[in-house]
């Protein structure tokens, strides 16, 4: 293969439009079929099929906000921390060597598996991890889940 001698810009000099026809034939969005997105389900499907095969279509499903229920949740760990608070301020009480806790009292429905247990601990939930029911358990206490019987 022969070594161009002269760049295509050095006799390009002259001209107004470097070989691209008209003036400015080259220089906004329509030499690429479009801006943004254009034309990925015409002329560039070629491109979408190749390189981009899950752009279209919906993956899934997703429900409506106002059926899916959000459960406030607390750590057992954070819950070790605040007990002799909580018992202070009678939101939790004594019972023989452990302390019980309703957590619907506190606003909380979920009991989560975060952190130490120290405490013995007697805890009432809508729900909780299998992770904190174990930490509870091996502190000597108990979790009881509402609606289970």
């Amino acid at each position: 293969m022969s070594v161009r001698r002269e760049k295509k810009r050095k006799y390009y000099r002259g001209s107004r439009t470097y070989g691209w026809g008209r003036v400015a034939q080259h220089r906004r969005s329509g030499r690429k079929g479009g801006r943004g997105h254009a034309g990925y389900m015409k002329h560039k499907w070629t491109w979408v099929v190749k390189y981009a095969p899950d752009w279209f279509g919906s993956k899934g499903f997703k429900r409506h906000p106002s059926i899916v229920r959000k459960y406030r949740s607390i750590n057992v760990g954070e819950l070790d921390e605040i007990v002799e608070k909580l018992l202070a301020q009678n939101l939790a009480e004594k019972v023989d060597d452990k302390v019980k806790i309703d957590l619907e009292k506190l606003g909380v429905q979920k009991l989560l598996g975060r952190g130490r247990v120290t405490h013995a601990l007697i805890i009432e939930a809508v729900k909780a991890t299998e992770e904190a029911k174990a930490k509870i358990e091996a502190a000597g206490g108990e979790v009881i889940i509402k609606g289970e019987s």
